[in-house]
Parts: C-alpha cells; structure tokens; sequence
C-alpha cells in the first residue's frame, strides 16, 4: 500500500488530470457562450458605435423593451411574495399535500414553456374554458404576465425553503416565547436569515422573466409595438434580415445577464462571508 493510503489520507489527482478536466470544461465554455457571446458584439458593433446606438432608438426596439420591462415589474413581486409564503409555509409547517404542493412549484420546471403558453391558450383563448367570459387575455399584456408568471414560479420558493430548513425555528420560537408578534419575528429574525436567498431568488426569477421567450411566443401573438418582447423582437427582426436591430438588441438582453451574473456573484460572497463571520 501506498503511503497516503496507509495514513488514512486519499491521494491528490494528477496535475495532467487536473489541467485536462480544466481544459475541457473552459473548450466547452468557450464553444457554448464565449464564441456566440463574442460574435453577438462584434456584430453589434462592426458598423460603429454611432450606428449601434441608433438601433437602439428605434421605435420597435423600445417598445419591445418597455413591455419586458414592465412584464418584469409586475412579475417579480407577483412571484417574490407567491415564493416567500410557500417557502415559510412548508418549511415551518407540516400539513396534508406538502409534497404535493412542493412538486406543483416544481411543475414549470419540467414542462416545455411552449406547453405552458398552449395550455393558457386553451383556458383564455376564444375556443378555450374560460372563451366565453370574453377575456382580453390572450394576444394581450394579461397573457405575456400570466405566461411568465408560471415559468419563472419556483425560482424564489426553491431558493428560500433551503435556508429557512436550515436556519430552524428556534430563533421564531424564543422571540414568540419573549411575547414579539408574527410580524415582528418575521422582520426582525425570519427576514434578515433568509435575505441572501430571497435576494438571489429575486435576481434569477428577474433574468428569466426577461429572457422568456416559448411561452410569451404562443400567448403574445407576437404583434409589433403591442405585444412584442425584446427576445420576440430578437427572432423578429432576424428573419426580417434587419440583423443589425437583431444583433443590438441581443446585446442588451446579454448585458442583462451579466448584471445578473455580477449580482449573483456579489450575493454569493456576501453570503459566505456572513457564515465565516
């Protein structure tokens, strides 16, 4: 037996080994994201910075990106105060359909967005359940709403119900015990433990509400300046050889990512160094 393996202690991998499993992975990187990255900018940009920025003026560009963003703002609270009830509701309870309703919050994750889009379709649309009602869903802001409001559903509740199993009850309990109320308890010790988590929930559930693009496809109806996103506009004006607008726009979809990169990883050291501390 080798010396390592008599003292107990498992030995380190080759240095080969090592630098080979890093090559691979920074080629695969490198083939998925840094090339199609880098492509997206030089193409943006090969015709000059003054002509990227008047792109971005154009008058369908904008409006793709103010109905994102608006999607966006009535999505995230929608969906951060949804997570953050479900999160508290199953972690400090105990009650019959837990595990049922853990895995309806895992639901969009396992369904095609298309599917998701079509299955609103057949509820709101004029032949669906609710056709009759003559609800102004469909190839409307309700429907983009709804639409990323069930794809981005579990990003908040799967982030905090971790954090809250691990941080137990304790803490709750003593300040119940001292005579806090429910809203006290929930500020002062149940909001400050699961801040990281919710914080970083709100950030995912913010880029994907942004970059959906299978579900608000079959529910928006893609209508130009109505009900067109900015990952719809992407596609639109591709197809329509206008790759300039196409190219600037995918550029502010992926400096959208790398904000949400930055803030994740800002979320990250924030929360490592609040365990060493």
């Amino acid at each position: 037996m080798k010396p390592d393996e008599v003292a107990g202690v498992k030995p380190k991998p080759s240095t080969w080994l090592s630098g080979l499993l890093i090559g691979i992975v920074g080629l695969y990187i490198a083939l998925l994201l840094g090339i199609p990255v880098v492509n997206i900018f030089y193409q943006a940009f090969r015709e000059g910075i003054p002509a990227f920025l008047h792109r971005l003026t154009e008058r369908e560009l904008l409006s793709a990106l103010r109905l994102t963003v608006l999607t966006a703002l009535v999505v995230v609270p929608l969906n951060t105060f949804f997570g953050l009830c479900a999160a508290l509701a199953i972690a400090h309870r105990r009650f019959p359909g837990r595990a049922l309703l853990l895995s309806l919050i895992d639901l969009p994750f396992s369904i095609s967005p298309v599917v998701a889009g079509l299955m609103l379709v057949l509820i709101f649309g004029r032949q669906g359940w609710l056709g009759s009602w003559n609800l102004r869903v469909i190839f409307a802001f309700p429907g983009i709403v709804l639409a990323t409001a069930f794809i981005t559903l579990p990003f908040v509740a799967r982030e905090v119900l971790p954090v809250l199993e691990e941080a137990g009850t304790d803490q709750e309990e003593a300040a119940k015990t001292l005579g806090a109320t429910p809203w006290q308890i929930f500020w002062r010790i149940t909001l400050p433990n699961i801040r990281w988590g919710l914080l970083y929930g709100v950030i995912l559930t913010n880029a994907r509400a942004m970059g959906e693009f299978g579900a608000v496809a079959v529910v928006s109806g893609n209508i130009i300046g109505r009900t067109q996103t900015l990952p719809l506009f992407v596609e639109d004006a591709y197809r329509s050889y206008a790759t300039g607008s196409a190219y600037a726009a995918a550029v502010v979809l992926s400096l959208l990512a790398v904000v949400t990169l930055v803030a994740r990883e800002f979320l990250e050291r924030g929360s490592h160094s609040r365990r060493v501390f």
